[in-house]
């Protein structure tokens, strides 16, 4: 399924953020003061933090994005360095602000609210994509942002042999996807995603329309219910997530299981034990505050599985 010829595993094509996550007594719903028990400033972004993910565990991993030159795209470069994340394609445009998004995480149950601001550095565009660095890659990754850039990218990917994956968040469907779904071999989403696209609320059918518009492999992930894996032209299983029993905070389980299962293809696991090293990363990540801190290498990974066959 995947060219291992090439010299970059995955490529992401999206937006880059710095989060600040504190967590505190109560979500607000009205005028309040509260105490904040823990603060973190660190790196985040779904397709970022998948390929955050993916160099934890050990994948040559790239960004294409564009940031500003001010404070927030120097950590932000700061960090995907430290992580070993390539970056010569992101663009760096000056006078311009980068994307931050404020994150509460409720102390109890870790239930959260999402204050994002996108900045002001330009979308990139079909003519900023570098179609030779996609050529580089065994699979491109994309969630829809930076619209005209996915939309190029994908087409020559798909030209090159480079396999394209797909981000689903939940609440994140929007009619313009649309044109994106057809181009793309790996879709991976929410359950409410899966549901808003297909227009029905009925997992098999809604996973059949996806597949039915391009995708070879479509995967449903559906939090504490674990996912389903689905291929076309063939059968479905279901992966139950796994127990955690001190979870903290649940901010970019999603992105670190997309890059953990992208890690899985490109090391020829089968569409089972992809499935069951994503979930295990997935929820080996809510232990930490942060939808990176608690991304745990491979050997952790192999440690934990062994500790829950």
């Amino acid at each position: 399924m995947i060219d291992n010829k090439r010299d970059l595993d995955v490529v992401g094509l999206g937006a880059s953020t710095i989060d600040l996550i504190q967590v505190v007594e109560e979500l607000p719903g009205e005028e309040l003061v509260q105490r904040a028990y823990e603060t973190s400033l660190q790196g985040g972004g779904p397709v970022a933090t998948a390929m955050v993910t993916l160099a934890r565990l050990g994948s040559q991993a790239a960004m294409i994005d564009r940031v500003g030159d001010d404070w927030r795209g120097s950590m932000i470069l700061e960090e995907f360095a430290r992580e070993g994340v390539r970056t010569e394609q992101i663009l760096v445009e000056q006078g311009a602000r980068s994307s931050i998004a404020t994150v509460l995480v409720r102390r109890r149950d870790g239930a959260r609210t999402f204050v994002f601001s996108p900045g002001t550095a330009l979308e990139l565009a079909g003519e900023d994509v570098d179609a030779a660095f996609i050529r580089r890659a065994k699979i491109l990754h994309l969630n829809g942002r930076h619209m005209g850039a996915c939309l190029e990218a994908a087409k020559q990917a798909r030209a090159s042999g480079v396999k394209v994956s797909f981000d689903g968040g939940a609440g994140r469907y929007r009619a313009e996807l649309d044109r994106l779904i057809p181009l793309v071999d790996i879709c991976i989403v929410a359950r409410p995603f899966a549901y808003a696209f297909a227009g029905m609320e009925e997992l098999q059918a809604a996973a059949a329309r996806l597949l039915a518009v391009g995708p070879e492999l479509v995967v449903v992930t559906a939090g504490e219910e674990g996912c389903w894996v689905f291929e076309k032209g063939g059968g479905f299983f279901h992966q139950p997530a796994f127990v955690i029993g001190n979870v903290v905070d649940t901010t970019g389980a999603g992105d670190a299981f997309h890059g953990a299962f992208l890690y899985g293809l490109v090391q020829d696991f089968d569409l089972p034990n992809c499935a069951r090293f994503a979930t295990a990363v997935a929820g080996m990540n809510t232990r930490a505050l942060g939808g990176r801190r608690g991304l745990p290498t491979t050997a952790e990974v192999r440690e934990f599985l062994l500790a829950n066959s």
